[in-house]
């Protein structure tokens, strides 16, 4: 199965986000404006990446709390954004 352009640039928008790529994200975005995709459109991209990165942010604090023997804390704890 080949992609089209359209969904490239929109898997590209939300593979930079996943990267936290921020060069990556500008040079994506601007691309897929020009190709006419709506702001919406991206603005979905930029979601599934931010879900991806979440979820790889979260496993990696996990890893390191098992690497060093630690009980990972919980998102409620002194203010902690780790995802637990």
């Amino acid at each position: 199965m080949k992609l089209d352009n359209r969904t490239k640039e929109l898997i590209a928008v939300g593979t930079a986000i996943g990267a936290n790529c921020y060069p990556c994200l500008g040079w994506y975005v601007s691309k897929a404006r020009a190709q006419g995709i709506p702001d919406d459109e991206i603005a979905a991209a930029i979601e599934v990446g931010k879900l991806v990165r979440q979820g790889a942010h979260g496993n990696m604090d996990k890893r390191v709390s098992e690497l060093l023997g630690q009980v990972p804390c919980t998102p409620a704890a002194a203010g902690c954004g780790c995802q637990g």
